[in-house]
């Protein structure tokens, strides 16, 4: 079954959004997609066609914004590394998408959590930093 998202949760989505740093959207996106492949997943071993491929289209969504934000000029061969495990991501969820077992979801898993994860430690040591002055 697909959620209804209510105005005052989109409200205070939007509020958080605009407050963030971008590594704490980065992060979001991260935990968003997660989010989403739980969905998926568990959509996939309901048999529940229309919560599966609106979480997978979700799902698909967000890692094509994660990869579309991938400064491939600047960002050597880092952002070439994370171009490539997108690339892979999508691919697993297509697979899983395709051949409707969750094989394909668990791997993109094992993908983004530890992205996610070194993700957070980034935005966090961010955060802790101290300022330097001007």
């Amino acid at each position: 079954m697909l959620q209804q998202t209510s105005a005052p949760a989109n409200a205070y989505l939007r509020t958080q959004v605009q407050s963030s740093t971008p590594l704490e959207r980065v992060v979001m996106l991260y935990d968003a997609a997660i989010r989403a492949l739980d969905g998926a997943r568990t959509s996939m071993t309901q048999h529940d066609l229309l919560a599966r491929r609106a979480a997978i289209s979700r799902l698909i969504g967000i890692v094509t914004e994660l990869q579309n934000t991938l400064d491939l000029e600047r960002g050597g061969k880092i952002a070439e590394d994370l171009d490539r495990l997108y690339d892979y991501v999508l691919a697993r969820i297509l697979d899983a998408q395709t051949t409707q077992k969750p094989q394909g979801l668990d791997e993109a898993r094992r993908v983004l959590e530890p992205l996610r994860d070194a993700w957070q430690a980034i935005a966090a040591s961010t955060a802790t930093a101290p300022a330097t002055a001007p």
